[in-house]
C-alpha cells in the first residue's frame, strides 16, 4: 500500500530502481511505468521521445519526457541496453498509461543484460523510500 492506494507489484516481471518495469515479451522486454511512477506522476497525457528506434542507451541518458498533472518529466531508460521501439498506442494517447500501466499502457521494447531487481527486491526499495515518497506526496497536496 502507499497510503490509501494500492501498490501494485505484479510478480511476473522485473523492476528497476527508477520504477519501471520489464517484461519479458517478443525480442526484448517490454517497459512501462510501475503503479508507485503513475501515483507520483498523477495524470499522464502527452509523451515525447527524443530518440529513434534501435538505439544503444546508458542508463542515466534522456530518451524524452513525459507531461503530466503534476510536471513535465524527463525519461531515462531502466538500464543500459537499446530502445527497440515504442508502443504507437501511449504516442496517439497515453492516457493508457494511467489506465492499464501494467498493459496495454508499456511504453517501449528494450533489450538489456542489466542485472533487474525481483518483485521481492523491488517492494524492499518501495519500502525503504516510503517516509520520502510520503513528504512528496504531501507537499503536492499543500502546493494544490
Amino acid at each position: 500500500m502507499m497510503g490509501n492506494y494500492e501498490a501494485r507489484v505484479p510478480t511476473d516481471r522485473w523492476y528497476s530502481d527508477h520504477h519501471l518495469w520489464l517484461q519479458t515479451g517478443p525480442g526484448g522486454f517490454r517497459v512501462g511505468f510501475t503503479s508507485y511512477a503513475v501515483r507520483m506522476l498523477q495524470d499522464v497525457y502527452f509523451l515525447d521521445w527524443s530518440i529513434e528506434p534501435y538505439t544503444a542507451v546508458r542508463k542515466k541518458q534522456e530518451i524524452g519526457e513525459i507531461e503530466s498533472a503534476k510536471a513535465v518529466s524527463t525519461l531515462f531508460p531502466p538500464a543500459e541496453g537499446k530502445v527497440l521501439d515504442f508502443n504507437p498506442v501511449v504516442l496517439d494517447d497515453p492516457s493508457a498509461i494511467n489506465t492499464d500501466g501494467y498493459g496495454g499502457g508499456w511504453l517501449y521494447s528494450f533489450e538489456t543484460n542489466a542485472k533487474l531487481l525481483s518483485p521481492e527486491e523491488y517492494v524492499k526499495l518501495l519500502d525503504s523510500k516510503w517516509e520520502e515518497t510520503q513528504r512528496v506526496i504531501k507537499g503536492q497536496i499543500n502546493e494544490g
